[in-house]
């Protein structure tokens, strides 16, 4: 344990892949907030933490289609918060689908595997790229200063 910690510290916080709290605009909040309260709200014994969302209404109904697209929405939005393009997007998704199948690489394969077997088609991709172009989505931040929109 102390050793790990002592590794944390010694690559700084600064280095971590997380996006600095700086740079979630009032306009990412307004799109990320409802798409997560809506996410996470399926039960009452969340309400604390919804009520303290600002949010008093009922919980939202399990839809797993509703979810999928909900996810979707999120995973393409942080993609462009990250700097991403559509084509990064696209190969962190599925490789093979930038650069063929013969590729030697390879990302999420249970879940392609899964979705393919389940719904005939990698439904994540397909979700992800589409909300992209639904959203107009462009990358941000590509200069690594992390600055609000």
């Amino acid at each position: 344990m102390v050793k790990s910690l002592c590794s944390c510290k010694s690559i700084g916080i600064a280095k971590l892949p997380v996006l600095p709290p700086r740079i979630i605009a009032s306009g990412d909040v307004d799109f990320i907030v409802p798409r997560v309260l809506e996410l996470t709200y399926t039960a009452r014994d969340l309400r604390p933490f919804v009520h303290d969302m600002g949010y008093d209404g009922r919980p939202f109904p399990w839809d797993g289609e509703r979810r999928a697209l909900l996810r979707a929405e999120l995973d393409a939005y942080y993609a462009a918060l990250y700097g991403l393009t559509r084509d990064d997007l696209r190969y962190i998704l599925d490789p093979a689908d930038v650069y063929g199948p013969d590729f030697p690489g390879e990302t999420f394969r249970a879940l392609k595997e899964k979705e393919i077997k389940t719904y005939g088609e990698y439904r994540t991709r397909r979700l992800v790229l589409e909300a992209w172009d639904r959203l107009g989505l462009a990358p941000r931040n590509r200069d690594g200063r992390y600055e609000a929109k």
